[in-house]
């Protein structure tokens, strides 16, 4: 457990959609933000006398801020002085904050305000960010500082990360958020390691900062306010992350067991970096609790340098899903292959001579074939690039044949029995509207399995059932190959029904 506080943020153009998410807010914020710059300007100071007078025994933080530094629309220094003088006039609540800009602090009297002081770089981490705080700390004498940065890699939010371990030293309230994906962490685990305050949205689509994560996660998935400094960190590695079911899955895994522990999504661009600044204990740049990670595209071959056990599965396999970081080394897995494997036997039964077709020459590929190449199956790879998958249908001893996603070529698949999409085409996101086949070419085949699980019915699983032939999306994949990753981390049999749920859910919403 710690003492930190979830600040939920609320805006709106309306005084009563402003009124009407506050009372949403009220049941699992310990302070609501009120973003006052989202008003219309034509009902602002009416709404403002409205909602101050709302009875609500929560801690309101009160934000009024201009478009150049995150704000709602754009607003001159006169017409900021005026709201704020206009607010501290009508305020007759105790339990309120005020988060100003640096730049009243020499223009209003706030000597009887509880204040919040932001400051917000939305081009990236200033080099002189320790610099920057120091002095915004002496000029202001807040009672929290908030420094909001934008991060690009995970390693981008470092810098803001430390600033956090120096105010704890100091014996300072600060917040540090590294904003977008690659910044995610800092909000979920800030409270952990001393922030006093993290924000979060009212529900997906309402965020008011990029990277934000609604209320119900960081209370229900991440547990924000039960963890602490020894809470063991595990997490996903890979770009994008922020589509990923994983988290939703290994953290119900954890709860079911109340194990003192959280799964996070790591946006890594540069995976050297991350190595040495973030995960060898000799090296990195941050003091935490690191268990151990899931392995995405694009690193699932280039972890294999940094490691220092391979599992035989996974050297045959040629690519790696799961570390387990213990005593200091990293240790390397594959489980995507058992993974894949499981429920594709369930489904169509004996493989043995099995005519199969795998679109794709990547991680998920190369764990497919060595499945399959266990069970007697014949594959055949299908890839844009030849000379790129050259190597691996040389490695596995495969036929390789052009892959090109349309419906030109009516007659390619003819001969399968089996068609797996092991590319990222139909993934959520900016291939969502993509397939890798349409419904005339996968007619003679039995069974189409899609690796992609989100979104759960993609356009390739929509042709396919157009020409209705069998199909299998990838959740059941993700599931079966999660719960060998949770085995491998915590030596506990995984609660797959609460790990297929938490998912589902996820999905769903």
């Amino acid at each position: 457990m710690n003492n930190g506080k979830i600040c939920v943020s609320v805006c709106a153009e309306t005084a009563s959609e402003f009124i009407e998410n506050i009372k949403r807010a009220e049941e699992f914020a310990d302070i609501i933000e009120l973003r006052f710059d989202c008003l219309r300007e034509n009902e602002l100071y009416s709404a403002v006398q409205e909602i101050l007078s709302l009875s609500c025994e929560k801690t309101f933080l009160i934000t009024f801020r201009p478009k150049q530094q995150g704000g709602r629309r754009e607003l001159s220094l006169r017409e900021r002085i005026k709201f704020w003088e206009f607010l501290f006039f009508n305020n007759k609540r105790k339990n309120l904050y005020a988060d100003f800009e640096f730049d009243l602090q020499s223009v209003l009297n706030l000597k009887s305000t509880k204040a919040v002081f932001s400051f917000h770089d939305f081009a990236g981490v200033p080099e002189n960010l320790e610099m920057t705080c120091d002095f915004y700390q002496k000029l202001t004498n807040a009672d929290i500082l908030k420094i909001a940065v934008q991060a690009d890699d995970v390693t981008d939010s470092l810098a803001v990360w430390k600033l956090l371990e120096k105010a704890k030293k100091d014996n300072k309230q600060l917040v540090p958020i590294a904003m977008g994906e690659a910044g995610k962490w800092t909000r979920i685990l800030g409270l952990a390691h001393g922030a006093p305050i993290t924000y979060a949205s009212l529900e997906a689509g309402k965020e008011t900062a990029a990277g934000q994560i609604t209320a119900r996660e960081m209370i229900d998935v991440y547990r924000v306010k039960e963890l602490n400094e020894e809470s063991e960190i595990y997490g996903i590695i890979g770009k994008p992350v922020s589509h990923s079911l994983s988290p939703f899955m290994h953290n119900a895994a954890f709860k079911f067991y109340d194990l003192n522990a959280v799964y996070i999504p790591f946006a890594v661009k540069n995976l050297d970096e991350f190595i040495k600044r973030i995960v060898r204990a000799e090296t990195r740049e941050i003091d935490w609790n690191l268990k151990g990670f899931s392995v995405t595209i694009p690193h699932k071959q280039a972890i294999f340098k940094h490691l220092d056990e391979i599992d035989e599965t996974a050297k045959k396999i040629g690519a790696v899903n799961t570390v387990k970081i213990e005593s200091g080394k990293l240790y390397g897995f594959n489980t995507d292959a058992q993974g894949f494997i499981e429920p594709l036997k369930t489904a169509f039964g004996n493989l043995q001579n099995a005519k199969v077709a795998i679109l794709g020459n990547g991680g998920a590929a190369r764990a497919a074939i060595y499945a399959l190449k266990n069970e007697g199956a014949i594959i055949t790879v299908f890839a844009r690039n030849l000379q790129k998958a050259q190597s691996l249908v040389n490695e596995f001893q495969v036929e390789l044949k052009e892959f090109t996603n349309d419906n030109s070529q009516l007659n390619t698949f003819r001969d399968f029995d089996i068609l797996v999409n092991a590319t990222l085409l139909g993934s959520k996101g900016e291939f969502e509207n993509e397939t890798p086949a349409y419904a005339a070419q996968v007619e003679n085949v039995k069974l189409v399995y899609d690796l992609i699980y989100n979104p759960f019915e993609t356009k390739f699983i929509k042709e396919a059932r157009k020409a209705n032939v069998p199909t299998m999306g990838g959740l059941a994949m993700l599931i079966a190959q999660g719960s060998k990753q949770f085995e491998i981390w915590t030596a506990k049999d995984a609660p797959m029904r609460e790990m297929s749920a938490a998912a589902l859910r996820k999905i769903e919403n």
